[in-house]
């Protein structure tokens, strides 16, 4: 009899482990808390459902080539770098070829996800879901925890003194979707990832004047490469790859800057990085084009707001704010399982390989796709999934719990010594 897997989310984690579950003859149910598949990248006109969409104008940051499942490529006639829409539209088409849509069950919320009485002997889980107002009650051999990055806004307000005097439209980058509601407004975007710029840039056709601040400063890569070739397919192959693990890190660090700066001269634009502060990458062709122009316009970190002002902390003062946006990123959580199995899944570091609890007697739970890459997530999904299935199924093995909670133990000590306020380098802050 085949195992019966639970998979929690339909995004392209979700999809990647339900595609698994079957190439290993499991048997999964995939629980999707919306009424359709397709996660963020399923556009939506609002975000009433408190869930994290992308907004109309988005842009894949990857380019085909490198972004589709190992066993279903895209159509010749895809550009090398996608909207949202042809990207889903690409989701679909990989979930009708591979029949996966049977076995998603729409708007159903997973309530609880627990240990059965006999886990120590089957590694057996109980699953309590609600659709409709109504919960049901299932055992699964296994559950893939395919919820991702992007589940709640990060929305840092105790950090800005003053904020709460501020009279202007204050919103997370989750809620934004079209620019028409920030015709003639002068608008603050606070963080500088990629969505902070792209919605930068974006607003900047329309906006008054945009105000872009960071605290840390960015690197910034075009999508083209020499020749117009896709900067990311170039520069990640094997050769690379391999000079990157062999050179001393300050040294590839410099050649990158070099390069970089010889495009485009950070300092100038106000986007170097600033000292003491982890460096960042973004993908964006058009911001440096808009900062020229003036229709955006870089500042440094908010140091406090007023009733309509924001005071940064170089000492100046942008008056008549109408809007601030916070692009200040997500914050995950699984409020389905129990402590301390929520706590340490939240730890991107105590999962062995990114993908296992350490602390289980059976290794029959698995966190898919709660990982950074430099290409696409859909590799690294498909590539979790196949391994976890595997195990599973018991053709792979992971080293007991014990040996894996000991490391974590390690490393957690170590971080925590290295991290001591006496032994962090001059001008370093915690972030």
């Amino acid at each position: 009899m085949a195992k019966r897997v639970a998979v929690i989310g339909a995004g392209v984690s979700g999809l990647s482990a339900i595609k698994c579950c079957l190439d290993e003859d499991l048997e999964p149910t995939c629980f999707e808390r919306s009424d359709d598949f397709g996660g963020l990248w399923k556009f939506t006109e609002d975000s009433k459902d408190g869930m994290t969409k992308v907004y109309k104008s988005l842009v894949l940051n990857v380019c085909k080539e490198m972004t589709s499942y190992s066993d279903f490529p895209f159509h010749e006639d895809y550009p090398n770098f996608m909207s949202h829409g042809k990207f889903w539209n690409y989701l679909q088409e990989f979930a009708e070829h591979f029949g996966l849509l049977k076995y998603i069950k729409f708007k159903t919320t997973v309530c609880s996800v627990t240990q059965c009485p006999d886990f120590s002997e089957t590694g057996r889980w109980d699953v309590v879901t609600e659709t409709e107002g109504k919960q049901a009650r299932a055992v699964f051999d296994a559950v893939m925890i395919c919820t991702g990055h992007y589940m709640n806004p990060h929305l840092p307000l105790e950090s800005y003194p003053g904020i709460r005097k501020f009279k202007g439209q204050i919103l997370h980058s989750q809620e934004y979707r079209t620019p028409e509601a920030f015709q003639g407004k002068r608008v603050l975007v606070i963080g500088l990832g990629n969505t902070g710029g792209d919605i930068a840039v974006e607003l900047s056709r329309i906006a008054a004047q945009v105000l872009l601040s960071t605290r840390t400063g960015t690197w910034i890569f075009s999508r083209s490469s020499d020749g117009g070739y896709p900067h990311i397919m170039v520069a990640t192959t094997r050769c690379n790859n391999l000079i990157v693990q062999v050179l001393p890190s300050c040294l590839v660090r410099w050649i990158h800057q070099r390069k970089l700066n010889k495009t485009l001269n950070h300092e100038n634009y106000g986007l170097s990085i600033k000292k003491g502060k982890t460096e960042k990458f973004i993908v964006n062709d058009e911001l440096p084009t808009c900062i020229l122009c003036g229709t955006i316009t870089v500042k440094t970190s908010v140091k406090e707001f007023t009733e309509t002002s924001a005071v940064f902390e170089d000492g100046t003062v942008e008056a008549d704010i109408d809007s601030v946006i916070f692009a200040t990123g997500y914050t995950f959580s699984f409020p389905f399982l129990e402590e301390p199995l929520k706590s340490l899944c939240t730890k991107k570091m105590a999962l062995y390989k990114q993908v296992f609890p350490p602390n289980l007697e059976k290794t029959t739970l698995a966190i898919i796709g709660l990982i950074g890459l430099t290409g696409s997530i859909l590799a690294g999904t498909e590539l979790q999934a196949r391994w976890a299935t595997r195990v599973f199924k018991g053709l792979c093995r992971i080293p007991p719990s014990q040996k894996l909670m000991a490391e974590f133990i390690k490393t957690e000590q170590l971080i925590q010594r290295t991290s001591s306020p006496l032994l962090l380098s001059h001008g370093e802050t915690s972030s």
